[in-house]
């Protein structure tokens, strides 16, 4: 078995990577061991959101990059180690069936080059796949400037890849991380996006079997390390999305682990990886664009979410009849989410809904309020400075309470009394 001493070096090593959740997957277990089928993956989450629910580990973190940003670059002194591919398959299967995890999230520094690299991780699940019978959650790193064929033997092993794009421009890249290049991490994730459409068109007709990236790909990019505003992370992310396929985006907030002078000195704090994290699922979700969220030269406002700031941007368009407006307009609506929406949409084929109605279904009033009526019943603030003071200070208290078990029911209660209270004032 792997020693602890490296059993350390490479899970501390592999901590900073944050694209790891493991869900989306299809792979059923056909007799052997583990599940990554569905919600086959349980899911622990750290205080700050992140999943821990992989085995999370490096093959090695002996590279031979120099990228100024990360703990494992060449001209580092640090403690290096490298597994072996039999040490990594024996170690998932004990951490299994000790029911520690649940599945795989592997990566690796480059080692001696890309190919070599590549060919030990393609190794390692390949024989957790075909001898140790696992079929749990694996999501593989892939290597940059590795040969396309090993990434496309990859893919039919592992549940999810990802290539970490890490620097959101060509410049950036070029000053902090000189042996990668935009083209060299791009190459791998249209190759892989298209192998996986051709795969899902001849497995429709039969004419292949087994998987092939059933959890699709991921990306990681480092928010803050270089000067590029959130506008321009968000083209990206939306541009990744539309072209190559992609399931997450994932941000990291710069946080100074080595010491450079091409780098900040101080943390970037985690409210702006928050917000980008905010705006990233109104592109998804919401039938939101780039371009209504934030300018191409400018950072998301860190006082609102994204979706309170465009709607302030937007007073024009509301108030919004709840029981008239369609699915696209009541998404956009702050305080009202995807699944909210659609119940309002189902509830209201059976009867005209009111703010009473709006409060037992839970739908977050303290915003909504301002940009909705009932029946015609308005009972937000009247004007765009009275609504941003409202919601901003709203936004502060959430941020500073820590919520317990209870809050559901005092903010329910909280709501109530205030719709009473208004009730008498009318």
């Amino acid at each position: 078995m792997i020693t602890q001493e490296k059993l350390t070096i490479l899970t501390e090593s592999a901590k900073y990577d944050v694209s790891c959740s493991s869900s989306g997957s299809k792979r059923k277990n056909d007799g052997g061991i583990g599940n990554g089928y569905a919600s086959g993956c349980c899911h622990s989450f750290t205080p700050d959101g992140r999943c821990i629910s992989l085995l999370k580990i490096l093959l090695s973190n002996d590279c031979i990059y120099d990228c100024k940003y990360c703990p494992s670059r060449v001209s580092k002194d640090i403690p290096r180690a490298t597994a072996t591919v039999e040490e990594i398959c024996e170690l998932t299967v004990d951490f299994y069936k000790r029911n520690y995890i649940e599945g795989l999230f592997l990566s690796s520094a480059v080692h001696k080059n890309p190919n070599y690299t590549m060919e030990r991780l393609l190794l390692v699940v390949k024989k957790l796949r075909l001898e140790y019978n696992f079929h749990g959650y694996i999501h593989l790193k892939g290597i940059p400037r590795a040969d396309e064929s090993l990434n496309r033997e990859a893919g039919k092993y592992a549940d999810r890849m990802s290539y970490n794009i890490e620097l959101p421009s060509e410049q950036s890249l070029k000053l902090l991380a000189p042996q990668k290049s935009k083209e060299s991490l791009l190459l791998p994730m249209k190759q892989l996006t298209s192998e996986r459409n051709i795969f899902v068109e001849e497995k429709k007709k039969g004419l292949l079997k087994g998987h092939f990236l059933p959890a699709g790909q991921t990306t990681q990019m480092i928010v803050g390390a270089s000067p590029e505003r959130d506008g321009s992370i968000l083209r990206l992310t939306q541009a990744l999305y539309r072209k190559m396929e992609l399931r997450r985006v994932y941000y990291s907030s710069y946080t100074p682990v080595v010491e450079d002078s091409l780098l900040p000195s101080v943390p970037v704090g985690q409210l702006r990886e928050h917000r980008l994290y905010q705006a990233d699922w109104l592109l998804r979700f919401y039938g939101f664009s780039v371009e209504e969220i934030v300018e191409e030269n400018r950072n998301l406002d860190l006082e609102l979410d994204p979706k309170c700031a465009w709607a302030l941007r937007n007073m024009q368009l509301f108030p919004v009849e709840i029981n008239r407006a369609p699915l696209e307009v009541l998404l956009r609506v702050p305080g009202i989410g995807a699944r909210n929406a659609h119940k309002i949409i189902s509830a209201r084929a059976y009867t005209k809904l009111t703010f009473e109605d709006l409060i037992k279904m839970k739908i977050a009033l303290k915003r909504a309020k301002h940009f909705i009526t009932c029946n015609g019943k308005f009972y937000g603030a009247k004007n765009e400075l009275a609504v941003r003071g409202l919601l901003t200070a709203d936004e502060v208290g959430e941020n500073a309470v820590q919520l317990s078990l209870f809050d559901d029911f005092t903010r329910f209660s909280n709501q109530k009394n205030a719709l009473m209270a208004l009730h008498g004032q009318l």
